[in-house]
This record gives C-alpha cells, structure tokens and sequence, in this order.
C-alpha cells in the first residue's frame, strides 16, 4: 500500500534544510479525532497531569525515606562502636591494673583482647565519618599503644601504664559527644530536606492542578464550541434563516454534523422557495379567473342579461361579497411573498429608534384618537444599523396590531431598553391577550387566534408573519412573552455596545 493513500501522512515537498514544522500534522491529527476520542484524551492527559505529580512525590519520599534508613543505620552503627569501645576501655584500664598487682600473664591476654576489639570499634568509627574525629582517635591510639608497650617491658613504672589509660576515658567521651552532635545535625538535616520536599511537592501539586484545569478549560471549550455553534443552527435553521450557512468546527463527528445540517439548510431553502414560487404562480393564476367572474356578477348585477328577481338579486350579491373576500386573500397572499421575498434585501443606515417609534405612532394617530387610545414611548436606546422602512412596517403592524385589540380608552405603551448585545423593543397592550397553547402558531401565516376584540376587525392574519420576516432578516428576534393582561410582543435587534 502506497503512503499517498493515507490523507494524514501525505504532505507538500519540504525544502531540503527546512526545519520540520509539527504544528500541521498535530493539527490534522486533533481535527480527525472523535468527540469521545478527544473525552478520552483529555482525561487520560489529565489523569498523566496529575499521575505525574503524585508519581514525583512518591519517588522523593522514596529517596527521602531511604536516606533517613541509611542515616539511621549507620547512627546506630556507630553508636555501638562508641559504646564497645567505652566498654573495652575498661576492661583495659581493669586488665593493666590487675597485671600490676598479680602479674599473671592470662591478664595480659586480656587486655590485649579488649585492645585488638577497641581497634576494631575504632575503624567502624572512622568509616562512619564522623567530623573531627581523626584526632581524637589518633590520641586515643597513641595512648593506647603507650599503656601496651608499658606493660609488655619487665623494668617499668605503674604510672607508664596508668597514665596513658586515663587519657582513654576523656578521649571516649569527646567521641560520643562529636557522634550525638552529628547525629543531631544529620536529623535537623533530614527535617531541613523533608520539608523542602514538602514544598516542592506543593509546588508540583499545585502546578500540576493549574495545569490540568487550564488543559480541561481548553479542552473544555474546544468541544462546546461546536455544541453552541450546533445549537446556533438549529435555531436559525428553526427560525427559518437559511442565508447563513453551517460551518462547524471541532471534532471529526461535529463537523460531520456541521455537514448535515448545511445540507439540511440548503434542503430547506430550496423548500421554502419552491413553496413561495407555487404560491405566487397559484395565486396570479387565480386572479385571471377572478377578473371574469367579478365581471360576470356585474353585468348580472347591471340587468346586462335581463331582470334578475330578488331572490336572484341576493344570490348575486353573495356571490359578490364572496369574489371581494376571495380577492382580497389572493392580494393579501401575494403581498406577504412579496413581503418574504423583500425581507432579504435590505438598506442599512443609522436609524434612531425613539424618533422611528414616535413616526409610527403619528401614522396611526386618527386610529388611536377614534378609540381614545393613549399610547406612550418610554426607555432609551442607542442608534443601530438597519433598514428604516421595514422597521416601519414592522412596529407598524406591532401597533395596528394593538389597536385593533385593545379596548376603548386602553393604553398601548413601547418600552426602549438594552441589554448586552441587543437592543429591545416591547409593544404591550390591555387587550385580550393570546393564549399560551396559541403562542407557538401566532406567528404563522393567516393565523388568527381564539380571542378576538369585541369591534369586528378585517384583518387577514398576516401582520405578525411579516414582522417575523423582518425581524429575522435583520438578524433580531421576535417573541410573545407571558402576561396577566393584555398581549406582550419584544422585538430584540442586534447591536454591539
């Protein structure tokens, strides 16, 4: 098998003396990993993180522990070798003084036994190494070999012999002195070490925690990332919103998901224009046939084919009212795909939404005065980057909409805010409200809910499509929120602060 059919090791030529760049192929490697591939990596690199961590402090404590054995051991071992050497430095001193008295030769057998094994418990304590030690254990040798050689001459004086013994006592005791003063520094030294591990073990912990929390954040985001982005278009997918097209990035299986669902919105885009051809061409189709039949009820109407009796007369005059209604639903229906189709043109500039909102309710101001309406513009908000005359048509409709179902005397008030990212606009009214099993079709077109105002109104269901679409084109948000009185629509549009 050629190397060119696998993708991740085929590169471009490099130069030749170019230095090897890892950063492409680790980012190929990382981008062809799975969702629960990268789950996995990332908690086993964290659990090595930490693993490493624990692993160092172990083999410190290890070495410290070893170290602490050693010195107690060889303590120990030189501690024996003090003590028997004060212990054969008075089976000497007892050994001579005998010989002295009785000379009797088995006495001198012992002391040159109790001698030989001082020598022996001396070289154990040179080999401990014990700090300025080497004097005293020359000291202690020549006064050694001074009492020996004494009592090994026949013509000699009890003081060559006893006075070389009594310097041995003295000798013995700087020498256990000199192996607890070490011994003392080797612990305060151990204690020293022990601690300093102890902190850079901390250091190790705590470096090694900062680490793995920082690699999980990381981590973390690289995963949810894709997941917002996911969310993102399904909602825009939801909305209807098929102009921007899905690119997710992250794991292999995400991005495969990304793929669908660009996919998907293209189906659906496809869909809805072929909906919204069928509609129009349905509709100009109907209005030629409409032309001849409104025609031929006025030319019944005019007598043109003779006297129509009153019967006939009030059949004409239904089917009139009819033909009127049914044209008025054609005229509504193309207006709205025209309306759908204009959405996705629009002519940005700077609009003022106070001055906007103030312009609308001047527009319907005979409306509100018929009614005796009251209607209010309150709150503050910057300028945003939109098309003015569809934000007309669309706060227009909002408006219309209130009048229409607000009662005699009520009051229509549009509230201005912001919040990060967005700026709001909510039209509340003390009309009848809509119901929250309504709430997810009033959007829809030619929906009209349940609860209607008690004045007949004429209106064909389409006022709330249409400031969808608007709304959605300029990248905002349209929703129905929850009251206790009346309707509450909030029409949120993109700004940056």
């Amino acid at each position: 098998m050629s190397i060119d059919r696998w993708p991740m090791f085929a590169t471009a030529p490099r130069p030749c003396g170019a230095p090897l760049d890892p950063t492409p192929c680790l980012a190929a490697c990382v981008s062809r990993l799975s969702f629960s591939h990268t789950l996995l990596a990332s908690f086993l690199l964290i659990a090595a993180i930490l693993g490493s961590a624990a692993l160092n402090g172990l083999l410190a404590f290890e070495e410290f522990a070893a170290r602490s054995h050693e010195d107690a051991r060889s303590g120990l071992y030189a501690t024996a070798a003090v003590q028997q050497l004060a212990e054969r430095t008075v089976d000497m001193e007892r050994s001579a003084r005998q010989y002295l008295v009785l000379e009797n030769p088995e006495l001198l057998k012992h002391f040159a036994e109790a001698h030989r094994e001082s020598l022996g418990a001396l070289e154990r304590i040179e080999a401990f190494g014990l700090p300025h030690a080497a004097a005293l254990v020359a000291g202690w040798r020549e006064a050694a070999a001074e009492a020996a050689g004494a009592l090994a001459r026949p013509a000699r004086q009890d003081g060559e012999v006893t006075l070389p013994l009594t310097r041995l006592t003295p000798l013995n005791e700087q020498l256990a002195t000199a192996l607890r003063v070490h011994l003392g520094r080797n612990s305060q030294g151990l204690l020293a070490d022990l601690e300093a591990h102890r902190a850079i073990l901390a250091w190790h912990v705590l470096a090694a925690f900062v680490a793995a929390g920082l690699f999980a954040a990381l981590t973390g985001w690289w995963m949810l990332r894709p997941l917002k982005a996911v969310e993102n278009a399904i909602e825009h997918l939801g909305e209807s919103r098929f102009d921007q097209p899905v690119a997710i990035a992250g794991p292999a299986d995400l991005r495969r998901l990304g793929r669908r669902l660009d996919w998907l919105r293209e189906r659906l885009a496809d869909l809805e224009a072929n909906r919204a051809r069928l509609l129009r061409h349905v509709s100009h189709e109907l209005k030629t046939p409409l032309a001849a039949l409104r025609e031929g009820i006025a030319l019944l109407d005019d007598h043109v084919v003779g006297e129509l009796s009153g019967e006939q007369h009030e059949v004409v005059a239904i089917l009139e009212n009819n033909v009127r209604v049914l044209q008025a639903r054609i005229e509504s229906l193309l207006g709205y795909n025209a309306a759908v189709f204009d959405a996705r043109s629009l002519k940005r500039r700077s609009v003022a939404l106070d001055t906007l909102l103030g312009a609308v309710l001047a527009g319907q101001r005979l409306q509100l005065q018929a009614r005796g309406l009251r209607a209010t513009v309150s709150g503050t908000a910057p300028q945003i980057d939109a098309d003015p005359d569809k934000l007309q048509i669309v706060f227009a409709n909002l408006v219309g909409n209130a009048v229409s179902f607000s009662p005699d005397g009520g009051e229509i008030r549009l509230q201005l805010s912001r919040v990060p990212g967005w700026v709001r606009v909510d039209c509340i009214d003390e009309g009848p409200g809509v119901p929250a099993e309504e709430a997810a079709r009033i959007f829809e077109p030619f929906f009209q809910g349940s609860r209607q105002p008690s004045a007949p109104r004429h209106g064909s269901g389409l006022g709330l499509s249409i400031v969808r679409e608007f709304v959605l084109a300029h990248g905002g948000r349209v929703h129905w929120m929850p009251a206790a009185r009346g309707a509450h629509f909030r029409v949120e549009l993109p700004h940056d602060f």
